[in-house]
């Protein structure tokens, strides 16, 4: 393990923070220097055709070992992390033989990592686990997966008696800002099938996720002096208020779990002349998805009737649920499902609120089901990965690759 240890922390030292702000792609130039990083060292293991493109999207090949021919098969993880949290000046603490109760995270600060709030922890006791100094996120999301694919490339590289198919892996930037797969080429990669290695908890395996919708609303008041303003003020706060208040109080993120979608408002910056609020919208279901959008739009349509077209909305969809691309091929869902089980891992196959490089691969035509890296609280200061977990999903990776060479043979 202490091979994943360490090259796990040489990956999340390194600042990936990407920024929602920027145009360009990546949209740091400290990503360049992880990207750069990880070409080296795919070349140094042995993987063969390693490219890094304009944009900082790495491809490489692990050749087929084998003489009956097997489809493609790809792994794929991102490299930056959430700008919800600084990623600058990473210290990675090292917990051996977690023993349950609380880690000190940060004595100076007081700040500490709970089996009390954060009951996962429990899973874990006599592990391994890494964690912040709680001044920073950690990276697991997704260094882990990164770290991942490359032990398990190098393993099978180490051991050419494992047959194997030829495999492809892929890193990207700009996951967390919702850009990673945008100019992913998925001609270039050549893969049948992916997976990525993104997901959380030991045992995710994850085919499902949230139809995604960006909503920008603008709305245009008029102001005029308090003391004269009857019959000619219009406050554009209060119009957004209104508006708020007609959408279902109870479909919001912190009232919501499973499939259960909601509307989200994420920022709202106002005053009498104008506000301007923006929302995300979120269903697994692609007809209730369709109708929450639909009712957005019915609740502008209302308000312009009362106030004189003071409302404008601008919806923009961002990702599709995968199912409706994995389920047509699902064999790639069994083939890690069976791999898990035989390393005595319990699938934990269950919808993602949210979404990954996989649900956009999906539709560019790479069906791309999601398994667990192995980290926990994710882009903040109580990031934490177990160290075994990671093992285990180095196992997952090689045993995929196994289990697909086997499944083929004449």
């Amino acid at each position: 393990m202490q091979s994943i240890i360490d090259r796990f922390i040489s990956y999340v030292t390194v600042d990936t923070q990407s920024d929602a702000s920027s145009s360009t792609t990546p949209s740091t130039q400290k990503q360049w220097d992880l990207a750069h990083k990880l070409v080296a060292e795919l070349k140094a293991i042995g993987m063969q055709d390693v490219s890094i493109d304009e944009h900082a999207y790495i491809m490489a090949t692990l050749p087929s070992n084998v003489s009956h021919d097997v489809p493609t098969i790809g792994f794929v993880a991102h490299f930056d992390t959430s700008p919800d949290f600084s990623g600058t000046n990473v210290k990675p603490q090292i917990v051996q033989n977690y023993d349950g109760k609380d880690i000190l995270l940060n004595a100076e600060q007081n700040i500490v990592l709970s089996p009390d709030y954060f009951e996962d922890l429990l899973l874990y006791k006599g592990q391994t686990l890494i964690t912040t100094d709680g001044t920073t996120l950690l990276g697991a999301d997704d260094k882990a997966g990164i770290t991942e694919i490359v032990s398990a490339m190098e393993y099978l590289i180490n051991h050419p008696e494992i047959k194997h198919g030829t495999i492809r892996v892929g890193f990207t930037p700009d996951e967390e800002i919702g850009r990673g797969a945008h100019k992913f080429d998925v001609e270039k990669f050549g893969a049948q099938w992916a997976y990525t290695m993104d997901g959380s908890q030991i045992g995710e395996l994850e085919y499902e996720n949230f139809n995604a919708a960006g909503a920008v609303i603008t709305v245009k008041g008029r102001s005029v002096h308090p003391g004269y303003a009857k019959g000619k003020m219009v406050n554009s706060m209060r119009i957004t208020s209104e508006l708020i208040n007609k959408l279902p109080s109870k479909e919001v993120p912190e009232r919501t779990e499973g499939r259960e979608g909601f509307f989200h408002l994420t920022d709202i910056q106002g005053s009498i002349e104008e506000t301007r609020a923006q929302f995300i919208i979120r269903d697994h279901d692609r007809e209730a998805f369709e109708n929450r959008k639909e009712l957005l739009k019915k609740i502008v349509n209302d308000l312009n009737q009362q106030y004189n077209g003071a409302v404008t909305l601008e919806i923009k969809d961002q990702y599709f649920n995968m199912r409706e691309k994995v389920e047509p091929v699902f064999h790639i869902v069994e083939i890690a499902e069976q791999a898990m089980k035989s390393l005595g891992i319990t699938p934990i196959i269950k919808p993602i609120r949210g979404g990954t490089d996989g649900s956009q691969l999906s539709f560019m035509g790479l069906p791309c089901p999601n398994i667990f890296a192995g980290g926990h609280n994710f882009h903040g200061k109580y990031e934490y990965v177990p160290v075994e977990s990671m093992q285990k999903a180095t196992e997952v990776i090689v045993k995929i690759a196994e289990l697909t060479a086997s499944k083929y043979k004449q």
